[in-house]
């Protein structure tokens, strides 16, 4: 398993030559109770943090992100990293009654 800073190196040096928006990933994006800008979603990869790995993922070894975006609202973005990409698979804002305060740990059910 990876670390936080090595999975981040990868998914920020895949951003760095390209940053390909999955169909999925738009249409969430832009839901009227969402409205996640792609720069917001590029702010969240550049300074965000690792929440979840999941490396069973049908496309692809994958990694929840959370960040901030305008007014400091919190992002989740799930993306995985290729070798001349970073796909951004969806971003989503979290819930809260999903999510722990910090939006770090989803809450048991």
């Amino acid at each position: 398993m990876s670390t936080g800073d090595e999975i981040l190196n990868r998914v920020r040096a895949a951003a760095r030559i390209k940053v390909l928006f999955l169909p999925h990933a738009l249409h969430q994006m832009l839901r009227p109770d969402r409205m996640i800008r792609r720069s917001e979603v590029c702010e969240v990869v550049a300074h965000g943090k690792v929440v979840e790995d999941y490396p069973e993922d049908a496309r692809g070894h994958s990694y929840l992100l959370l960040g901030f975006g305008n007014e400091e609202r919190p992002i989740h973005v799930v993306c995985t990293p290729k070798e001349d990409y970073l796909a951004i698979i969806t971003a989503y804002l979290p819930d809260e009654k999903e999510w722990s305060d910090d939006f770090k740990t989803r809450v048991k059910k």
